[in-house]
């Protein structure tokens, strides 16, 4: 029995990334189906789907289609209680849940004004008014949850739940658009920026899918503000240091070069998002290192 997820275009879909993180950071797998975001209303592209109208979409072994992130997020926890969608504590549990409802429900004014592209990071963009308000009040609800929840690590509380989740896509926004947080707030937005699930979702993004011109700002651009990918470049032949792709165990028919290295892969994609950031990928790491 298997989980069908209908995504959009990684770069862009803010909305996939939560529901994509939902089975990939918690270890659910999930079988993905792309929608294009240039290829017609997305409505007409799920009609496996129906009635959902927009992604992600996730239909259950059952047959069941679940249209929106959040109620994704509640039926994987209560069919997967083992995962840690929530926490175990109440009070951390209760307050990632207000977390992820506000998150799902608000901000409009940044969604509008900084639509997700995980491609770029701007230099010169200035929130108005709107924005600002918006940026605010994430650092209160973050600061709140993290003085009520006292969490160890980066997470607002605890470990890392589906309200880290919602907030993957603003952390993205914040770190293409320059957006000016406080030092504990930032420091939150960089620990998505160096979430390996969050890395391997951004280098698919380049491996696949248009670039929209609709989504293009006319800004100064600078340095994705994430840790700088080991370099790697596609290239044409081998040989290579592997006979098999590191993900598919297929043989090697594509080839990218790190190090000094060839390594092989049994596809494109499997060695374009490989290309676009090494490091988020450990199949590929433990090859790197034998």
């Amino acid at each position: 029995m298997t989980y069908h997820l209908a995504i959009g275009d990684r770069t862009y879909s803010s909305w996939s990334l939560r529901g994509w993180l939902l089975f990939e950071a918690f270890g659910i797998p999930a079988k993905t189906h792309m929608v294009a975001f240039d290829a017609g209303p997305v409505a007409d592209q799920l009609a496996d789907f129906a009635p959902a109208r927009t992604v992600p979409a996730l239909r259950t072994p059952e047959g069941a289609v679940l249209g929106e992130s959040l109620a994704i997020a509640e039926e994987l926890a209560s069919r997967h209680p083992e995962a840690g969608f929530w926490p175990s504590d109440p009070l951390a549990r209760a307050t990632a849940r207000a977390l992820a409802a506000e998150m799902h429900a608000g901000f409009a004014a940044l969604r509008n004004a900084c639509p997700m592209n995980l491609r770029v990071s701007y230099a010169d963009f200035t929130p108005d008014d709107d924005v600002r308000d918006d940026l605010d009040r994430l650092e209160v609800i973050w600061a709140d949850a993290r003085a009520k929840t006292k969490p160890a690590g980066p997470w607002l509380c605890g470990e890392y739940s589906a309200a880290d989740a919602f907030f993957a896509p603003v952390a993205g926004r914040i770190a293409g658009y320059g957006l000016p947080m406080s030092e504990a707030a930032q420091a939150y937005v960089d620990a998505h920026l160096a979430h390996l699930p969050f890395r391997r979702w951004r280098a698919m993004g380049f491996a696949s899918g248009a670039d929209l011109p609709w989504y293009r700002r006319d800004y100064a651009r600078r340095d994705w503000p994430g840790p700088k990918p080991l370099a790697a470049e596609a290239v044409d032949e081998g040989p290579s240091v592997n006979d098999t792709c590191p993900y598919s165990g297929k043989p090697v028919t594509h080839f990218l070069k790190a190090d000094g290295r060839v390594f092989g892969f049994c596809n494109a994609f499997c060695r374009d998002k490989t290309a676009a950031d090494p490091e988020a990928w450990p199949k590929f790491m433990d090859v790197y290192h034998s």
